[in-house]
């Protein structure tokens, strides 16, 4: 089961470390959640990289830094799933070809994470997508469905984001493109603004087939 939105976030964030839309202490985030059963994590793991690597590509961003983050000292859950749920993640990361680096004591309090990090063009790094494994939440929220010898199970939980903060990914875009964006992204690229509406019909008469004119007053 799949969900996924659009949702604001909030973190009180020291104020030396506020930076810009790059790290507030309210933001907007692609938050998605996946109940899933334990022998199908790895296949949506590696369904989610491959997605997050096509963005990140389109975006102009093929090479991105990636991190196993691992338990860290206070945390919910007993070791044998933690050790279960590391080496899930790392399997899957691994099976999409790439070689996480390991942040230990780095993962949430509910489980490990994949960290995706993307760098500017000043060469700093900031996290941007994350993969998350979840035993601990499925398990308090009283989660379960009906396995196939008929007994009721509890699922996983696999939460995932490829931008993360919505503003810091604007802001890393406008940089690592210098304000050119893609056209695609972008398809305005030239705009012609006469000086009064007296001059607009020698805008439309001078226009070129590849420049898109407006009509409308206030534009």
């Amino acid at each position: 089961m799949r969900y996924a939105e659009f949702g604001a976030c909030h973190r009180n964030e020291p104020s030396g470390s506020l930076h810009g839309i790059m790290r507030t202490r309210a933001f907007e985030q692609d938050d998605a959640h996946v109940f899933c059963r334990e022998q199908d994590v790895e296949s949506e793991v590696a369904c989610f990289i491959a997605l997050l690597d096509e963005v990140y590509r389109e975006l102009g961003f093929p090479d991105y830094e990636v991190a196993l983050a691992t338990r860290p000292a206070l945390r919910a859950g007993d070791d044998a799933s933690w050790d279960w749920s590391e080496a899930k993640l790392g399997d899957a990361a691994r099976r999409c070809g790439l070689a996480p680096q390991i942040n230990p004591g780095e993962g949430a309090f509910y489980g490990p994470k994949l960290e995706f990090a993307l760098r500017d063009r000043l060469g700093r790094s900031w996290q941007c997508g994350t993969v998350q494994l979840d035993s601990v939440l499925p398990e308090r929220l009283e989660a379960s469905y009906i396995a196939p010898d008929g007994s009721r199970a509890t699922p996983l939980m696999i939460h995932h984001a490829i931008f993360g903060s919505l503003g810091r990914m604007i802001a890393i875009l406008l940089e690592h493109h210098g304000g050119a964006l893609p056209f695609w992204l972008s398809p305005d690229q030239v705009a012609v603004a006469p000086i009064d509406l007296a001059r607009a019909g020698g805008v439309w008469r001078g226009r070129q087939g590849s420049v898109r004119g407006c009509r409308d007053p206030g534009c």
